[in-house]
């Protein structure tokens, strides 16, 4: 078996203080892929940075606080590779990729957006660089033998059965049109060619949800959004036999806003 998770930290440093140490220790995962990491390697301690028994790997943002990905993985793996080839967004510390035997993990924070703003704007930019390299991945993986899972925040809400207050949010960044068709597209079997692994698994079921705001009582209300995904290709995502989120059993026991997605493949 081989298990990844993937999970929005919202600040790798508050994470720790609040139960990511222990989660990390007890978890059974093979890969476990990070996403807004928001610190530099050595502003993590110890056994954050490079805890016994994992190979570590972190992309921080060039501009400090900000984003960051990281991969903590049971072996060391054949290459590691930041950013995919952009010349506006390598330096953002939005993605991260490894070779293992079989497969390549990648994790990935695509950025959030804001509607009719700049933000919005750079998002597209983002997307529209990287559809392309998804493409190229996946050919060039199936060159090598590779299978690939990219794993992280995607910021958008694919279906209404992704988010539970869709009709409210149909302007909002994370379900506009242009962003869930582009979606569309990652997913094509004649365009992207990835699969939502844990949509493949849980076809009917509404979310079930990775993300609730910390307003209100989004979590105690399971009022929350899918945007965590693990996009797999189609060799991969077959060997998948079990996917779930791990939500916290309440509120205080959460260590993000967002709740790690694992996914189970049978190799």
């Amino acid at each position: 078996m081989f298990t990844v998770t993937s999970a929005n930290v919202n600040g790798l440093r508050a994470a720790a203080k609040k139960g990511f140490v222990e989660w990390l220790a007890g978890t059974s995962a093979d890969a476990v892929c990070l996403q807004e990491v928001r610190a530099e390697e050595a502003q993590l301690p110890a056994e954050v940075r490079a805890p016994e028994g994992w190979f570590t790997a972190h992309a921080p943002a060039a501009a400090k606080g900000r984003a960051g990905v990281s991969l903590y993985l049971r072996r060391e793996p054949d290459a590691v590779r930041v950013g995919f080839g952009s010349t506006e967004f390598d330096g953002s510390g939005r993605y991260i990729e490894a070779d293992l035997p079989g497969v390549t993990v990648a994790s990935l924070y695509l950025p959030s957006g804001e509607a009719e703003t700049e933000k919005q704007d750079e998002k597209y930019r983002f997307m529209g660089e990287f559809l392309p390299y998804l493409k190229e991945l996946r050919v060039r993986a199936a060159a090598d033998g590779r299978e690939v899972v990219v794993c992280g925040d995607w910021n958008i809400a694919h279906h209404e059965a992704d988010l539970k207050n869709w009709r409210a949010n149909r302007k909002s960044a994370g379900f506009l049109p242009e962003e869930r068709a582009w979606l569309t597209r990652v997913l094509e079997e004649t365009d992207g060619g990835y699969v939502d692994v844990v949509r493949a698994l849980h076809p009917d079921q509404e979310g079930p949800y990775s993300w609730w705001s910390y307003r209100g009582r989004a979590f105690d209300n399971d009022t929350g959004w899918r945007i965590d995904y693990q996009m797999a290709t189609p060799g991969l995502a077959a060997k998948a036999v079990k996917a779930y989120v791990e939500r916290a059993a309440s509120h205080p026991e959460r260590w993000s806003d967002h709740a790690p997605v694992t996914a189970v493949y049978h190799l």
